[in-house]
């Protein structure tokens, strides 16, 4: 599912279960990201999905990249391999105006 930075982020705060997840390269993680982010380099291929798989499915994922087309093809393969929940964030980490680290 497909949300606005501001429905993003505000359902994030307020979701017990809720983890963000990072699927930019190492490199652009080294630039900034926000906090508490676990990166999953989409690039890896069945390495991204190995560690999807290590994953917890019932939590819900809130899910980044760089302008929201990684993220969102990241979401449809979390859906494939069986999680509840994985919330695109429209616009990625450019247009993020949110806390960074």
């Amino acid at each position: 599912m497909n949300l606005t930075q501001q429905q993003w982020w505000s359902q994030f705060l307020t979701d017990e279960n809720g983890i963000i997840l990072d699927v930019r390269t190492e490199e652009e993680v080294n630039n900034g990201k926000i906090p508490n982010a676990i990166n999953i380099d989409i690039y890896k291929g069945q390495g991204f999905i190995y560690k999807l798989e290590e994953l917890d499915k019932t939590k819900n994922y809130y899910v980044y990249c760089a302008a929201g087309g990684r993220s969102a093809n990241a979401c449809n393969i979390m859906k494939e391999l069986g999680f509840k929940n994985a919330y695109n964030l429209i616009g990625g980490f450019t247009e993020w105006d949110g806390p960074q680290e």
